[in-house]
C-alpha cells in the first residue's frame, strides 16, 4: 500500500513575525517540507504571472515562522511528488483539461488533506468549474463565509477576498469546496490575486497598496492550507 500523507500535522507553530511573538515550532515541524507548488496542466497558460509565486514565497518566509522552500515547485497531477506538497496553485486565462486519471489523483490528494488554490487570471472560469465538478461531482463550489478563518487567520479581511485587478468590474468572489468542515479548494474569481503578487509595476493600474493586500491574502491562504488538517 502506498504511503499516504496527512498534510499539516506538524505545523502548529505558525506566527506572524511583524505582529505577534514567534511561537516555537514543534520538533517535527522543523523537518517538515513546506513548499508552494504550481500546477502544470493541459490547456492554456498555466505558467502565467511568473513573478507571483516567488513574491508570495518571500512574503511567507519574511512574515511567518514557516520554513517555506525558497523556490516554487512545478508539477503535474501525475507527478508522484504531489504527495510531498501541501499547497497547489492553479492559474491561467482559458482552458484547463484533466484526464480521468488526473481527476482521480486530484480528488485523492484533496481528500487526504491537500489544498488547491485556483486563481482565475481572466477567462478560466468556465473550464475550471467544469473540471472541478468532475473531481467532486458530489460537492458544489459555494461562497466561503466571511467569518471563515481564511479571512482572519493572520490578516483580517472582513469583506472577503480583495479585488486586485478590474477585469469586468464585477465584485471579487471567494468560492470553496469543503470536505467536512475543512476548506480544501479555494477559487478566487474577479479578484486575480496572482496579478497582485507580481512585481510592483507589472500592472501600472494596480498600485502598491493592492500588491500588499494580495500578499496578505496569500499569507492567509497558505497558513490555513498547511494548518487546517491539524487534529483532524
Amino acid at each position: 500500500m502506498r504511503r499516504t500523507r496527512r498534510f499539516g500535522m506538524a505545523l502548529l507553530g505558525v506566527a506572524l513575525l511583524a505582529a505577534t511573538p514567534a511561537v516555537a515550532s514543534s520538533p517535527s515541524a522543523a523537518t517538515t517540507r513546506l513548499s508552494v507548488a504550481r500546477l502544470q496542466y493541459d490547456g492554456d497558460d498555466w505558467y502565467a504571472n511568473p513573478s507571483a509565486l516567488p513574491n508570495l514565497i518571500k512574503a511567507l518566509r519574511a512574515r511567518t515562522t514557516l520554513d517555506v522552500e525558497p523556490q516554487e515547485v512545478r508539477l503535474t497531477l501525475s507527478d508522484e511528488r504531489i504527495w510531498d506538497h501541501p499547497f497547489l496553485y492553479l492559474t491561467g486565462h482559458g482552458q484547463v483539461r484533466f484526464t480521468d486519471a488526473e481527476v482521480a489523483r486530484l480528488r485523492q490528494y484533496l481528500l487526504q488533506g491537500g489544498f488547491l488554490h485556483a486563481d482565475d487570471n481572466y477567462g478560466l472560469d468556465a473550464a475550471f468549474r467544469r473540471e472541478i465538478a468532475r473531481v467532486f461531482p458530489d460537492r458544489e463550489l459555494v461562497d466561503v463565509p466571511l467569518d471563515h478563518p481564511i479571512y482572519r487567520i493572520v490578516y483580517a479581511f472582513p469583506q472577503g477576498v480583495p479585488k486586485i485587478h478590474e477585469h469586468d468590474g464585477k465584485p471579487p468572489r471567494g468560492y470553496g469546496i469543503f470536505i467536512g468542515d475543512r476548506l480544501a479548494v479555494y477559487y478566487t474569481h474577479e479578484a486575480d490575486l496572482g496579478n497582485g503578487w507580481e512585481d510592483v509595476g507589472t500592472y501600472p493600474e494596480d498600485p502598491p497598496e493592492l500588491h500588499e493586500q494580495a500578499l496578505r491574502m496569500g499569507v492567509n491562504l497558505y497558513v490555513y492550507a498547511v494548518t487546517s488538517g491539524v487534529g483532524r
